[in-house]
């Protein structure tokens, strides 16, 4: 028992001794966290490979930790982060910490604009704008990133389509008015892939594919750089127009949730308000309502400050339903509002979206060595439902036109489908020979998929390198939905085929990158130089749908002739909507690029820094293009930069415009007609006499200022013009038997059924000239803060040739028709006159209030015409309309005149961990003009009703059309 009792006392004092040598191991770490007015509580202090702890109320925070050198992170939601290295020892440390806002442009670092170290971003030599994920995503209703953009950034350009088959279905942007694909998007600096998209006709941006943004999770993103200026010479391809770089969270140990939901509360144009609902689809008086949710986590990989983040979105987005009041056309004295019904758009708005996704983050420090692997990647799966055009069953005397797009039996009776088809205009609800319509569906499937891998490191001589491969698939699948193939024969007893599969595209993209910088300290201030390589493969596939998407299943209609005598006229062939992309359309096509690139930026003196940049490039199915560039800036004095730069730009044409096809089908005069866009590859193009496509070339010109008169408020300004020659756009339509195409064409489009073409060119060369400016204020005293943001763009396009090819040119209506007055009102309108949005907020502890005005400058647009143009016209191919009660015709110009939509939040901090903010967009309910032209709304005489190119009351202009939308939201951070 004694040498029990004596055993148990030396294993005490042995703990004890364990535990005392324990103590005597560690350190504490603390101190205090504020910024330039007052303590900070709440403020996350994050060591890698440890954990964290939080400051109290006093701005104070305290951590045991062991021997050994730390990566300590502070980061406080409005601040900038701050990253110190600590080396623990024996000794306590004490380590104060001040934050910046995050506003605060002369501390805000930029990575793009030049190659190797950041700088900040009022010290660049060309505008640079940093937008943070979770301040864009907070304060507004609208879901995705491409939106919250558009009101973020002055020349940023959006447009939600509606009536656009798959361009309803996925959203591409732009900057300063010029085309979606002119627009660079890396990821965490490496080059994003495009959409496998190409934007038809009836769409913004026609001809041009692009980036989608909204495939990357905001959970995932830390912030958007966007670099306002041409960058061909140093990122290559699309860059004319500038670079969005979206960078990846780092965070660890963290994890944030936010979730919300939203809906328009639209209570003059949604359709449940027409004076006669049953004319419109409908769905709920607040409709368009959607949930989000995101998050992401962050983990600690080795004691090296390794990491591995995830963040993920889940976004499910309804229908919206818009449509004029008031019908009664012929009595209301507002004619500019009263409209027939719109028949060929029922279904007008926007369309349902159901989208997931994720992406991840990861870095990990090779121990022993200055090497770090980093590797970044996700996958984004969206399904989006919108309507098309509507087709309607009605008699156009005698000559029943319509009924070719619906299901009939042998004698041409209809065939009524329940459930799709519905019923207009009979009181009883019965079915009569003009009530009966159905709008046809659109499933689009987006799978985007990306994945990126690399070392980068620092040589014993400060050479740093990177070594990197980026692979990225985008597919996109058409299927048609509660739609008909009229031309099917109806079979009694069997059902009828109302789903097709109608066929896709996708595109890849993989592409390798070295990447060598460089800094010499002796030269001058400062030299910094950079060189590197880039090898990029792209393939390109079009794949057909099923048969019955798109063949001509031989049923014809009887149809009453003037005399009494009985014809037969064929039936549309392909499903309504958006007929299936034939085999003749599919193809597969790939093509690689080399390029080598250098850079130098040298400070002259510690005032004047001059920046030059020189790319070749080489593709194996066009050959090589050069680019340079020059920027500099100046320190007039300390809080005054004068900048400027001049380079030369191009974008390869895509593979998607080298190959996309597509067929759709008509019917004209009771005679089944095709219509394609024809592939620039094909002997029609040839014959035609369409060059081959090339380069679009610009030359870019920017000159501005930053300057920062007092701490708290900073005042950019800068000025550009970009002329952009050889634009690819898609040419008009022109018909088969038009003498000025000449034998061989006519007899090309014979042989092969084609009706219309039309084909991809190097049509156009215009210029763009415009103003950026932004005013930033940024204020804190004690516990209030104050912050007020305008932002503004001021700018115009004009097209200064059209290069019409020699075969075009053999009259005037071929020339006019090549493209037309009303292709280019569309480019003019890429992006509207004048843009600017001011921000205003203003918190006292944990309440914060605060408001947007966003003013939308001019758009103007034509329509189709629906009368000749007077003989005494300057422009006899120019778009006209009849005025209801004097015959006179009018150009048939839309005009959508300036309008200012305002907005309004309120967040309340609950605790620590959770943030609830409440918030209205467009409080007054604004939507753009309708697009008609007042006095022209009978539709006996050319209503200029549904002459768009929506079809439907509204236009997609950027301030969009959809009305009021309330919102809330919950973060929680832990």
């Amino acid at each position: 028992m004694k040498q029990l009792y004596i055993k148990s006392i030396k294993l005490i004092v042995l703990l004890l001794l364990v535990s005392v040598a324990g103590v005597q191991a560690q350190a504490l770490l603390s101190g205090k966290v504020s910024d330039k007015e007052s303590t900070l509580t709440g403020v996350s202090v994050n060591v890698s490979g440890i954990g964290g702890t939080i400051t109290n109320v006093d701005g104070k925070y305290s951590l045991k930790l062991a021997k050994g050198s730390y990566t300590v992170t502070f980061s406080y939601i409005g601040y900038l982060k701050v990253t110190k290295q600590v080396t623990i020892t024996n000794d306590d440390v004490v380590l104060d910490i001040v934050l910046v806002s995050e506003a605060s442009a002369l501390n805000e670092v930029v990575v793009l604009g030049g190659r190797g170290a950041g700088r900040t971003k009022m010290e660049s030599a060309v505008p640079v704008d940093v937008v943070y994920a979770n301040q864009a995503n907070q304060t507004t209703a609208k879901p995705d990133l491409m939106s919250q953009l558009n009101q973020a950034v002055p020349s940023f350009n959006y447009n939600k389509q509606s009536g656009g088959d798959g361009s309803d279905a996925i959203d591409f942007a732009s900057l300063r008015g010029l085309g979606f694909d002119q627009t660079l998007v890396l990821v965490n600096g490496k080059r994003r892939h495009l959409s496998a998209f190409v934007n038809e006709v009836g769409t913004r941006g026609r001809g041009n594919s692009g980036t989608d943004l909204n495939a990357i999770p905001e959970a995932a993103i830390d912030h958007v750089e966007i670099l306002r200026d041409g960058a061909s010479a140093q990122y290559g391809s699309d860059a004319i127009a500038g670079v969005i770089n979206i960078v990846l969270k780092k965070d660890i140990n963290h994890l944030n949730v936010t979730g919300g939901f939203s809906g328009y509360d639209d209570q003059k144009y949604n359709t449940l308000n027409n004076v006669d609902p049953a004319g419109y689809y409908t769905g709920n008086k607040f409709d368009g309502q959607t949930f989000t949710l995101g998050g992401d986590y962050g983990i600690a990989i080795g004691k090296n400050g390794g990491f591995l983040n995830i963040g993920a979105n889940y976004e499910n987005q309804g229908k919206t339903f818009r449509a004029i009041r008031d019908t009664n056309w012929q009595t209301n004295p507002n004619t500019l509002e009263a409209q027939p019904v719109a028949r060929e758009r029922r279904a007008f708005g926007d369309g349902s979206v159901v989208s997931g996704g994720g992406m991840y983050n990861m870095e990990i420090p090779i121990k022993g060595t200055n090497t770090t692997f980093y590797s970044f990647g996700g996958y984004n799966y969206k399904h989006s439902n919108v309507y098309a055009y509507t087709r309607s069953w009605n008699y156009d005397n005698g000559l029943r036109s319509n009924p070719t797009k619906f299901p009939t039996d042998a004698n041409g009776n209809l065939i009524f489908v329940p459930g799709i088809m519905k019923v207009d205009g009979a009181p009883d609800g019965s079915i009569g020979p003009n009530n009966v319509y159905y709008d046809p569906q659109e499933d689009v499937y987006i799978k985007d998929l990306s994945a990126a891998v690399g070392f980068r490191g620092k040589t014993e001589s400060d050479w740093e390198w990177d070594i990197s491969n980026n692979l990225g698939r985008n597919d996109f699948h058409y299927w048609g939905d509660n739609t008909f193939n009229a031309s099917l024969p109806y079979v009694q007893g069997q059902p009828i085929q109302t789903r097709f599969d109608d066929g896709g595209f996708n595109f890849l993209q993989n592409t390798a990158n070295a990447d060598i910088t460089k800094r010499i300290k002796g030269v001058a201030q400062g030299l910094q130089l950079s060189f590197g390589a880039e090898f990029r493969y792209e393939r390109y596939q079009l794949y057909a749908g099923e048969p019955n998407s798109y063949r001509d299943g031989g049923a014809l209609l009887p149809v009453i002739g003037s005399k009494g005598q009985d014809s037969l006229i064929s039936k549309a062939s392909g499903s309504e909507g958006y007929p299936g992309y034939q085999p003749s359309d599919a193809s597969i096509a790939h093509r690689t690029n080399e390029a080598l690139y250098a850079e130098g930026a040298l400070d002259v003196t510690k005032d004047w820094l001059v920046d030059g940049a020189a790319r070749v490039e080489n593709y194996s199915d066009f050959g090589g293009v050069s680019t340079f560039k020059l920027a500099t800036r100046y320190k007039a004095t300390d809080n005054f930069n004068l900048r400027g730069s001049i380079s030369t730009g191009f974008r390869a044409p895509s593979l998607q415009q080298l190959n996309f096809s597509n067929t759709n089908t008509t019917v004209i005069g009771g005679n089944l007609v095709y219509t394609k866009l024809v592939p620039n590859y094909s002997e029609i193009a040839r014959t035609a006499g369409i060059p081959k496509l090339k380069q679009e070339t610009s030359t870019n010109y920017s000159l501005g200022f930053t300057w920062q008169p007092v701490p708290d408020l900073a005042v950019t300004v800068d000025a550009y013009e970009i002329k952009v020659k050889n634009r690819i756009v898609i040419s008009g339509l022109y018909q088969q038997g038009d003498a000025a195409l000449g034998t061989s064409l006519n007899s090309i489009l014979a042989s092969q059924g084609i009706g219309d073409a039309q084909f991809f060119a190097n049509a156009v060369n215009t210029s763009n000239k415009g103003i950026d400016f932004v005013i930033d204020y940024k204020k804190r005293w004690g516990s209030n803060h104050f912050t007020a943001l305008l932002a503004g763009n001021i700018q115009g396009l004009t097209i200064d040739k059209i290069n019409i090819p020699s075969t075009f040119k053999g009259s005037a209506y071929d020339s006019a028709t090549f493209f037309s007055d009303r292709e280019q009102y569309f480019l003019k309108a890429s992006a509207p006159k004048a843009k600017f949005t001011l921000n205003l907020e203003y918190g006292v502890k944990k309440l914060s209030f605060g408001t947007r005005f966003t003013y939308y400058g001019d758009v103007k647009e034509l329509g189709f015409g629906e009368t000749s143009a007077p003989t005494n016209a300057p422009d006899p191919f120019f778009p006209y309309v009849t005025l209801d009660a004097t015959g006179q015709a009018i150009p048939e110009i839309f005009d959508f005149s300036p309008k200012v939509t305002t907005d309004i939040y309120a967040s309340l901090k609950i605790n620590k961990n959770l943030l609830w903010t409440l918030g209205i967009d467009n409080l007054f309910n604004v939507h753009p003009n309708t697009n008609v032209i007042k006095g022209s709304v009978n539709p006996n005489t050319g209503s200029s009703f549904g002459d768009s190119e929506s079809g439907g009351p509204f236009e997609a202009v950027q301030m969009g059309f959809n009305g009021m939308r309330i919102f809330t939201k919950l973060t929680f951070n832990f």
